[in-house]
């Protein structure tokens, strides 16, 4: 990533370029990113592909100032912290379900090694409501975080599993992985009437307060733990929450296919 590039990614998300990639630097950046850059799946339904070829994960997100899923969102954020001197790896995960994890690559996280020698710290903008800052992927103690309790606990294999409060999150495998390596699992996921992506549209971003999202045609916030919804009655209306709380300007609704429809 160029330098010209580096800096609209951070104009994007409204932060300074940091002297240094150190462990306060990358709090910056962590939460910056979620307040600004929305989880969204729309993409889906729009018909529009999704690639996470560099420089269209790239082109979406800074250019077309638009949001994405996890593979999306960590794989753009990983381009920018490399580009700014941090070791970043790429780990699979298997999200938790009702009662087991999921399949290998059903999440895409990272493991931050900033220039400072702290961490690594595990940091993750795209998993929707998580955590405001990244945890300490070496500690097993309880880590206080804005959005709540959460705690790394050691599982078989070496792996590492995420719990908020007492509530398993996702199973990361540590081992090293590229953006390739998700890409089968990606497609399945933007296609398959099994994946809860096709389900239903998501659009949602952190706020000062709490959280605004999209669900279907529904306008939540979240302030202070008080949930809020508001229906939005018509095409205009949801266009309009698109444009005024994410920023993303479409010129059609997205449409859920009436075979993925839950």
């Amino acid at each position: 990533m160029d330098d010209k590039t580096v800096a609209a990614y951070l104009d994007r998300i409204g932060t300074g370029r940091p002297e240094v990639i150190d462990a306060a630097a990358l709090r910056v950046l962590h939460r910056a990113h979620q307040l600004t850059v929305p989880f969204e799946n729309l993409s889906i339904h729009l018909s529009e592909p999704i690639s996470l070829d560099e420089d269209n994960l790239l082109g979406k997100i800074v250019t077309r100032r638009r949001g994405g899923f996890c593979y999306e969102l960590n794989g753009a954020f990983a381009l920018l912290l490399r580009a700014l001197g941090a070791d970043v790896v790429m780990v699979a995960a298997r999200v938790y379900g009702s009662d087991s994890f999921g399949p290998p690559f059903d999440h895409l996280a990272l493991l931050v090694h900033p220039a400072d020698g702290t961490g690594p710290w595990l940091a993750d903008v795209g998993f929707g409501s998580h955590t405001v800052y990244p945890l300490l992927l070496g500690s097993r103690q309880e880590q206080d975080d804005p959005a709540g309790p959460f705690r790394l606990a050691d599982a078989e294999d070496g792996d590492v599993d995420v719990l908020k409060g007492s509530e398993p999150q996702y199973r990361i495998e540590t081992r090293a992985r590229s953006l390739a390596d998700f890409v089968p699992t990606c497609w399945y996921q933007q296609t398959s009437p099994g994946s809860h992506f096709t389900r239903g549209t998501i659009c949602s971003r952190l706020t000062d307060e709490g959280r605004i999202s999209v669900s279907g045609r529904t306008l939540i916030r979240t302030t202070g733990g008080a949930r809020s919804e508001e229906p939005l009655p018509d095409d205009a209306a949801l266009l309009a929450a698109y444009r005024e709380h994410f920023g993303v300007v479409l010129d059609r609704v997205p449409v859920v296919s009436a075979r993925n429809a839950a």
